[in-house]
């Protein structure tokens, strides 16, 4: 069973040279795998694992998710920048310079769970997957953290998966900036 089945994987990422050298890692194996949910705290969700093994960290194509409230991005969406790595050799993947632990030690993140996505905001916000409901070990939740707005945790969606197939082109919502 596939989490993306009948979503095109082969068209999900920008595949651009700047993406390959500041997030692209090499595909993770069950070995990488249990190393940074061990580093994190967390177990990964399957989808993710899935994605990573796809194309471990890049920039999305589509890199607008529909939002309830209004963030410090716009009143109705969240933007995505990139989709950090299962890894800790680059400085966008989960475990690097820039990863999840250094947004919850240094910028003051609340510690509930993994930052996976970042923002074009370059750290004032951040998509998390919020494992505040589940436990270390479940299924999380997607959220948007707002530093701008005094780390605000915004719902996204039920599922990671939920969140990747939910992106939308940020020409959707051009009119509206």
């Amino acid at each position: 069973m596939s989490y993306f089945d009948g979503f095109d994987l082969a068209d999900f990422w920008l595949n651009s040279d700047y993406e390959k050298r500041e997030y692209v890692l090499p595909r993770p194996t069950d070995i990488s795998v249990a190393r940074v949910e061990g580093a994190l705290g967390y177990k990964l969700p399957e989808a993710y694992v899935e994605l990573m093994r796809h194309q471990n960290g890049g920039l999305p194509k589509k890199t607008a998710f529909p939002a309830t409230e209004p963030t410090s991005w716009a009143e109705d969406h969240v933007a995505i920048h990139g989709i950090l790595g299962i890894g800790d050799s680059k400085a966008h993947s989960l475990c690097g310079d820039f990863g999840s632990q250094f947004m919850i030690e240094r910028w003051g993140y609340p510690d509930i769970g993994v930052y996976f996505g970042d923002c074009p905001s370059a750290g004032h916000d951040m998509i998390c997957l919020d494992y505040r409901h589940c436990g270390r070990d479940g299924r999380p939740q997607v959220v948007h953290v707002d530093q701008e707005f005094g780390y605000k945790i915004t719902f996204l969606a039920d599922t990671f998966e939920g969140f990747i197939k939910g992106l939308r082109s940020d020409e959707e919502y051009e009119s509206d900036m």
